[in-house]
């Protein structure tokens, strides 16, 4: 165990480090101030804004930027879901695949312009390099800058007083594309090939096998482009079936320490650029304390069931549970990135999550049940998780009978309903999607396990795609005409219903005055203050889900230990 706690801490030392200064760049870049490769990217910028014919300086009221966010990402959804039905008779196609059926490309685009990248097929076998890259590739890229810029739309709410506007979507979405997601993206796949992920138009490869002197055909493509986005921008999936537990994928341990990094990033680096925006670094260190300690609570939950339980529930002696796992690994490598994809709203994997122990499996589903706040998405985590510290401001102005304040703005009936939408409704729909399923007649010839396993199978699909991660728990036959369209529109409500909901709110807290700081604020920048807010998520989440985790992992556990 002590490798795995030496390799942990200096996860966090280097994660840590880098977030800090990255929050830096990251808020210098979203305030217009210059940064090292504004000569570079300025004349790009204004190149792209006289493209799109938008003006970066006209400012834009919640109405205004929902409506922009809406119709981008309606118009990203048509762009990858005809590029899907067409790749038959498209370009950069060696491999010769025919379109897909209507229900996946309509599951795919849903999955990929909603930052989620729940796959419901292999994909070597199933897109074209044209539908990767052109379609996939760049879904990574902008749905992640679309999360950025609502939650700078929501930062501009608390800063601005007695304002009708929240800045500007076209202007927000260019920035945090051109200036750090690109620059992140190309340093971090050159650093991938180098390493051996493979980036190639060619097609796949016949090769002879070692042991056998038989042929088999080695899948490749334009790979660690599409890597490195897909982990900075907390997008998950994978090019390839096997996600990083594939070799040309994450061939070395060097990859697999940079890909972890790389899922919690850029959420860890907007804690500290919040601080920053709203003239209080204490609130955003605040922010990361409250997701550190559950992270550190679920990595030490899974990292001990995987070592010591699994030697209990797989009857291997002293070895841990290594099923579905790499040995080159190993259960820390694994446990460590289990923990990291389901936090961080990822979904990518280097190990099976459907091998994991019971104990492990109902962590990683609890981490995605409580709505995508340790870490999250690029920017839906930070707003999902200032959604909760509102709330226990609220209840905290009900148990000494005032108006709840946060960062200068009172929280008023409004807001609270807006709060309620970005909280509620990820569960919500993970339960209904769950119940609805189990009641299916066919449900059991989509599953390979029966049992408290095949529920758990069922409800952590679609705590998946309702918590915009995109991981699988296998052993689940996704791809059908019934689950690509429940799971495909339950990604879209569980994505917009909130991005919405907190565009509104900004709107609402921007035409505020500040209010000062009196004896009654509630002081949002302790230890106990971060100790509340834990106990308001691990609350929320029981209430909504101990019932049918009892059902799942929870009876799974007492069966078969």
């Amino acid at each position: 165990m002590s490798h795995i706690v030496i390799q942990d801490i200096i996860f966090f030392i280097i994660l840590i480090g880098a977030a800090v200064l990255l929050g830096n760049y990251i808020y210098k870049v979203m305030e217009g101030k210059k940064v090292f490769l504004t000569s570079i990217l300025s004349p790009v910028e204004k190149y792209i804004y006289k493209l799109m014919d938008v003006s970066e300086d006209d400012e834009m009221d919640a109405k205004k930027y929902a409506i922009s966010v809406l119709a981008f990402s309606a118009i990203g959804f048509l762009i990858v879901f005809l590029l899907q039905i067409l790749q038959g008779g498209l370009i950069l196609n060696p491999e010769g695949l025919s379109g897909t059926s209507w229900h996946l490309a309509f599951n795919t685009a849903a999955s990929f312009v909603t930052n989620t990248n729940w796959q419901a097929y292999a994909g070597e076998n199933t897109l074209s390099y044209l539908t990767q890259s052109l379609g996939l590739g760049v879904q990574n890229f902008v749905s992640a800058a679309t999360g950025i810029a609502v939650l700078f739309a929501f930062i501009r709410g608390f800063i601005r007083k007695e304002s009708k506007t929240i800045g500007n979507f076209w202007r927000d979405l260019v920035k945090t594309t051109l200036y750090v997601l690109i620059p992140l993206a190309t340093v971090f796949s050159i650093i991938l090939v180098s390493q051996g992920v493979v980036q190639s138009l060619d097609g796949y490869k016949e090769v002879v096998t070692v042991e056998n002197k038989e042929t088999q055909v080695i899948p490749i493509g334009p790979a660690a482009s599409q890597i490195a986005i897909k982990q900075l921008g907390t997008n998950g999936g994978g090019f390839f079936g096997t996600n990083s537990a594939y070799p040309l994928e994450n061939p070395t341990p060097l990859t697999n320490m940079l890909q972890v990094i790389s899922i919690l990033l850029i959420p860890t680096a907007l804690c500290f650029t919040f601080g920053r925006a709203i003239k209080d670094k204490k609130q955003g260190k605040t922010l990361f304390r409250i997701m550190l300690v559950v992270f550190i609570v679920a990595l030490i939950a899974i990292t001990c069931s995987e070592q010591m339980l699994g030697s209990q529930w797989k009857g291997v002696a002293l070895s841990g549970n290594m099923e579905g796992k790499e040995i080159r690994n190993g259960i820390g490598s694994s446990a460590l990135w289990s923990t990291a994809t389901t936090a961080a709203s990822n979904g990518s994997v280097n190990s099976m999550h459907d091998s994991l122990t019971p104990l492990s499996g109902l962590v990683t589903m609890f981490l995605m049940q409580i709505g995508e706040v340790v870490f999250g998405g690029v920017g839906c985590g930070l707003y999902g998780i200032i959604a909760f510290v509102i709330l226990t401001v609220f209840i905290g102005g009900l148990m000494v009978g005032r108006t709840p304040e946060y960062i200068g703005k009172k929280i008023e009936p409004f807001d609270m309903k807006m709060v309620c939408l970005v909280i509620l409704v990820p569960p919500l729909l993970v339960l209904l999607g769950s119940a609805i399923t189990v009641c299916m007649p066919q449900v059991n010839s989509w599953l390979s396990n029966s049992g408290p396993h095949g529920f758990t199978e069922i409800l952590y699909n679609f705590s998946s795609v309702a918590g915009n991660n995109g991981s699988a728990f296998a052993g689940f036959n996704a791809n059908t005409v019934y689950m690509n369209l429940i799971s495909g529109v339950i990604m879209i409500l569980a994505r917009f219903i909130p991005m919405i909901s907190i565009i509104y709110m900004a709107g609402n807290l921007a035409k505020k005055k500040s209010v000062a700081v009196s004896d009654g604020t509630l002081d949002t920048g302790k230890n106990s203050f971060v100790i509340l807010v834990i106990g308001i998520i691990v609350l929320v989440g029981a209430l909504s889900f101990l019932p049918a985790l009892a059902l799942g992992p929870i009876a799974e556990f007492f069966i078969t230990i």
